[in-house]
C-alpha cells in the first residue's frame, strides 16, 4: 500500500468539489438508473486501477440496489448473465470512452449504435457525463494515491465510500 501524496485535489479547491458534486447531481437528475450510473463509475475505475474509486463506486452501487452477485461479475460483464442488454450497451460504451487510445476509432459505430438503441440522447448524455466524471475522479485519485475508504473532506455525491 502506498502513502497518500496529498489531500484529494477537489478538497483543496472547494469550487472544484462543488462543481464535481453539482455535475454528479445533474447526472443523477436525468432519470438514468442510479445503480447503472454507479456500475459505470465502478467499471471505469476498475479499468483505471483506481482503488479509491472502486471502493466508492461499489458502495454507491450497493446503496442503489445493485446485488453483490452483479458487483462480483462486473469485470466479466460480457460473460455474466445478470446484466441486461441495455446495461451491456452502457458498459461497452464505458469501456470504449475510458480506453480512448486503445483503438483508432475511439468509440466504434457498433458500440455507439447499440447504446443509442437503448438510450435516448439525454440519457446518452448522462452516460457520457458519468463516464467523464468517473475518469476525471480516477485521474485525481491515482496520482495523489488516494486510499480506498478514505474520503475525508467529501461532502457527498457518488464519490463517498459506503
Amino acid at each position: 500500500m502506498s502513502t497518500v501524496r496529498m489531500p484529494h485535489p477537489a478538497t483543496l479547491v472547494p469550487e472544484a468539489m462543488t462543481a464535481l458534486l453539482d455535475l454528479s447531481d445533474a447526472i443523477s437528475g436525468t432519470g438514468v438508473n442510479r445503480g447503472l450510473l454507479a456500475l459505470i463509475h465502478l467499471r471505469a475505475s476498475q479499468i483505471n486501477g483506481c482503488a479509491a474509486s472502486v471502493a466508492g463506486a461499489a458502495g454507491q452501487a450497493r446503496r442503489h440496489g445493485v446485488s453483490a452477485d452483479r458487483l462480483d461479475a462486473l469485470a466479466a460483464w460480457r460473460e455474466a448473465p445478470s446484466f441486461s442488454d441495455a446495461e451491456r450497451a452502457a458498459l461497452a460504451l464505458t469501456e470504449s470512452v475510458t480506453r480512448l487510445a486503445d483503438s483508432p476509432d475511439a468509440v466504434p459505430d457498433r458500440v455507439w449504435d447499440v447504446a443509442a438503441t437503448y438510450f435516448d440522447q439525454k440519457e446518452l448524455a448522462a452516460l457520457l457525463l458519468s463516464i467523464a466524471v468517473a475518469n476525471a475522479v480516477n485521474r485525481l485519485d491515482a496520482p495523489t494515491r488516494q486510499q480506498a475508504g478514505d474520503r475525508r473532506g467529501w461532502s457527498g455525491g457518488p464519490f463517498a465510500v459506503g
